[in-house]
């Protein structure tokens, strides 16, 4: 069965996005944009909110088409436009580039998906994670960790209702400071959500 894993960059203060949804901040090299990208060419799918999948097709379609891209970028841009997509989004009504617009997330449709062959899914959105989060669907979470403290914006994780008991995989430090923190949901911890 494919995993729901939330891959998301967070500032030490816990925040993905600072006021006006700046990613300024984000220390983003060439060696960790290699890592993303051997890790999400990878995964089966993307699955997103509107809020990003618009910032991502802003930018990624034609990312390559730039001859001063550096490499990791000209790269990813490739699988972007090539991995298959859901938007999650009431109000998008079509998606270019290999992508799906669905309006709501449903766990049924949810467990189905993860019974398709494939790579993993890649859960993207700080939103949309906190409604996979309250079904108890998310398997992983990959939390890089930049070396900056944000003051305020968007927190990743909102507040819920039930304590999520998880257990480090992996940890792993890159060269600009950067920390990944890869942790995967106990068994058990998906029948606590809803609670």
């Amino acid at each position: 069965m494919r995993k729901i894993i939330l891959m998301m960059q967070v500032s030490l203060d816990g925040y993905m996005e600072g006021p006006g949804r700046d990613l300024g901040w984000h220390r983003v090299d060439e060696e960790l944009h290699k890592h993303f990208n051997d890790e999400l060419r990878a995964m089966g799918g993307f699955l997103d909110g509107r809020v990003t999948y618009e910032l991502m097709a802003g930018y990624w379609p034609t990312a390559d088409r730039d001859p001063s891209a550096p490499a990791p970028i000209a790269e990813f841009a490739g699988v972007w436009r090539d991995m298959p997509k859901i938007v999650y989004s009431r109000t998008l009504a079509k998606a270019d580039w290999n992508t799906e617009v669905v309006r709501d997330v449903v766990a049924e449709d949810i467990v189905r998906l993860k019974d398709q062959p494939g790579g993993d899914l890649a859960l993207g959105g700080a939103d949309l994670a906190a409604a996979f989060r309250r079904l108890g669907l998310i398997d992983e979470y990959r939390i890089y960790v930049h070396p900056v403290l944000v003051g305020r914006g968007k927190p990743l994780f909102q507040e819920a209702e039930a304590l999520t008991p998880i257990r480090l995989l992996e940890s792993r430090t890159f060269g600009n400071g950067v920390v990944l923190l890869r942790y995967a949901v106990e068994p058990d911890a998906g029948r606590t959500e809803g609670r």
